[in-house]
């Protein structure tokens, strides 16, 4: 069982524990701001689940019918998660809405507020190692999940805050009032999960900054090349696709034409973590005057 897949897991279980956490404080308190909180870690526990079955379907080799693997699939999930954040979302604001028109007391809200706070404890921790070991494996699943939580955390101190006021204040229309600000924000959370993850499914290339590392490599390391040109990138899941035209001179043989591809592509793979790479070989005839230079 891979890393990946046993943090996965572990959101799964975690998740549950935090989500039992958060409904005792809002069963003790009766807050509906306790409830938005409690409402969002539902989101957690299907959204991990969510993650662990792409994760899974991720890491399956490429075969017959997916030539290219089920990289994908980690998409598929974000995609779902920030779906299911906007329905939340929506959720609570109808309940802040109810609360609003007929604010109430609170029941032990201190105790409420502890309870809740060990819970916001466990998520911020889990949401660094999240984040943190979803960028080493290159997950956007486990990334996706990981800033989730972190906002969730955010989310969890506000409340806090509004309870803290409305007891010291009076004001029992700060908790659905706080209720309401959770849903504003949880919103805009779900909506860049959305695009982020969109945008993988779409085929964005990688950052700037990583296709002038593969300029870089390739201008290095094709000595005995022309030129490369029409080079392309895309990102999917845990891998990288680059590929490019490739120009020698017209008298270089087959093989050693491939010596130099293989010395790229082993470079490439050494500055870019599951590089998947593709070259087309071309004569020199075809050189575009507009690629990438080769130095000698």
């Amino acid at each position: 069982m891979s890393a990946t897949i046993r943090i996965a897991i572990a959101s799964i279980v975690i998740g549950t524990l935090v989500l039992g956490i958060k409904m005792l404080a809002w069963w003790l308190t009766g807050s509906v701001a306790l409830f938005a909180d409690a409402l969002e870690s539902t989101v957690n526990v299907a959204t991990a689940i969510a993650a662990f079955i792409a994760i899974r379907v991720a890491a399956k080799p490429a075969d017959a019918s997916h030539p290219y693997g089920h990289h994908k699939a980690e998409f598929f999930s974000a995609v779902l998660e920030g779906v299911m954040i906007i329905v939340a979302a929506l959720l609570i604001l109808r309940e802040a809405y109810a609360g609003f028109l007929t604010p109430r007391v609170m029941d032990l809200p201190i105790e409420g507020l502890l309870i809740n706070g060990a819970a916001t404890v466990i998520n911020a921790v889990w949401a660094w190692i999240l984040i943190s070991r979803g960028r080493a494996a290159r997950s956007p699943a486990l990334v996706a999940d990981g800033k989730h939580l972190f906002t969730d955390v955010i989310t969890s101190a506000g409340v806090a805050l509004g309870i803290l006021l409305a007891i010291f204040t009076g004001w029992w229309v700060l908790d659905p009032l706080m209720a309401g600000l959770v849903a504003v924000n949880i919103l805009w959370s779900g909506f860049n999960v959305v695009r982020v993850s969109l945008s993988g499914l779409m085929d964005e290339a990688v950052s700037q900054e990583t296709l002038d590392k593969v300029r870089e490599v390739i201008s290095k390391e094709a000595g005995g090349a022309v030129e490369a040109h029409d080079l392309r990138t895309r990102h999917a899941g845990q891998a990288t696709f680059i590929d490019f035209h490739l120009v020698v001179p017209g008298e270089t043989t087959v093989f050693d034409a491939h010596e130099i591809c293989d010395r790229v592509e082993a470079a490439l793979k050494d500055v870019v973590e599951g590089a998947k790479i593709t070259i087309h070989v071309e004569p020199e005839h075809k050189k575009k005057h507009s690629g990438i230079v080769v130095l000698d």
